[in-house]
């Protein structure tokens, strides 16, 4: 394994924010692809994306949220109540689904009524995604607002200048782990799906600056990494942000060389292209598509697209147990690609049921070896 790759996969697989030497500042916790994090690195704060844990026990969040949410959002609720995450300045939570809302409601009532659980303040970011000039006029106010909160926090000035050397950094950001897919979409594979989502992990805990230093020693190191060989699968359906399902679908076999939800190729696919507080809206207005707010075809299209830009021989529709988006693409999905698919509803966090689990082996084309015996 190169250097580069194990430094990004040991960041991806920790639980805080990577990068305790100096060139970490305040920490930030957000919840959402939808948050514009140009403006928390331009405050000098460093933005750290939240995950669950599926490995343990949801308790706290199932007592505040229910059980019928995604249970995603209920272990990042426990993880902040029980402080997992470390000293946090804030958080931000984008409305980019009913569990995200919840979660950014539950919280506000907890700091409320709960004072003793001294959690940070917390924001929300409504950033809507209709193609029209009044929907970018309300995503620049919401912006503006977040800018104001992220200088308070900060206690200094997000000028224009920061906050356009930000945007710039993060849009090489995007242009490196664009560059980084392609090391897993090529034949053979030069990165698992596994590894490549934890890659993509560890740059949503690093600062910026320090991220693309290890992108970059990464691709120069390329041919330094082993090849990888498997049924090539394209994911589609509910976000992952932990590597456990990659994981449990890679070990029997497939190769993951592509996915569409916002903790994978999504979160790099659109630049804002021009270091402006204008571009970034329309950045974050245009983001997508994302199960849980783009239209069924819309989605198809981008999945057939991807797919097929990634020489993906399955596609694997993973729905998570309480969210009910994904399976309402995926007749379309199925369709617009032609491959052989499988619908997985239903799933427990962080992991692939019994039932889907011989579905799957049902799927993989056996190898000549297993063919023998």
């Amino acid at each position: 394994m190169s250097a580069a790759l194990a430094q990004l996969i040991s960041h991806g697989s920790g639980r805080t924010a990577g990068d305790r030497g100096p060139r970490r500042g305040p920490v930030v916790g957000y919840v959402g692809a939808d948050v514009p994090v140009e403006y928390l690195t331009a405050a000098g704060l460093l933005p750290l994306r939240l995950t669950g844990d599926p490995d343990t026990p949801s308790t706290a969040g199932d007592r505040y949220l229910g059980t019928g949410l995604d249970p995603a959002a209920r272990s990042v609720l426990t993880r902040l109540l029980d402080a997992d995450y470390g000293p946090l300045e804030g958080i931000v939570v984008s409305r980019d689904c009913e569990a995200s809302s919840r979660l950014f409601y539950a919280l506000r009532e907890l700091r409320r009524v709960e004072p003793s659980l001294a959690l940070p303040p917390v924001h929300l970011v409504d950033v809507l995604h209709l193609p029209h000039r009044t929907t970018t006029r309300y995503v620049r106010a919401k912006f503006a607002q977040f800018r104001a909160v992220t200088e308070t926090w900060a206690g200094r000035t997000v000028d224009d200048t920061a906050l356009a050397e930000a945007i710039t950094a993060h849009d090489r950001l995007r242009d490196l782990l664009a560059r980084v897919a392609g090391l897993r979409r090529s034949h053979p594979a030069r990165l698992t799906g596994t590894q490549a989502l934890t890659v993509v992990a560890a740059t949503t805990t690093l600062p910026v600056a320090v991220a693309n230093e290890l992108l970059e020693q990464l691709l120069t190191e390329a041919d330094e990494l082993p090849e990888h060989e498997g049924t090539r699968v394209f994911l589609t359906g509910s976000p992952h942000d932990t590597a456990h399902v990659y994981r449990a679908l890679e070990e029997p076999g497939f190769l993951i060389v592509g996915e569409d939800h916002d903790r994978g190729d999504l979160l790099h696919l659109r630049r804002t292209g021009a270091p402006t507080e204008a571009a970034l809206a329309e950045r974050y207005q245009y983001n997508g598509p994302a199960a849980p707010r783009a239209a069924i075809r819309t989605r198809a299209e981008h999945t057939r697209r991807e797919a097929a830009a990634c020489g993906a021989e399955i596609l694997v529709s993973y729905a998570r147990v309480r969210d009910d988006a994904p399976p309402w693409d995926y007749a379309a999905q199925q369709a617009a690609t032609g491959l052989p698919s499988v619908l997985l509803s239903r799933q427990p966090y962080g992991e692939l049921d019994h039932e889907a689990t011989e579905t799957l082996a049902a799927l993989r084309p056996r190898t000549p070896a297993e063919a023998v015996r």
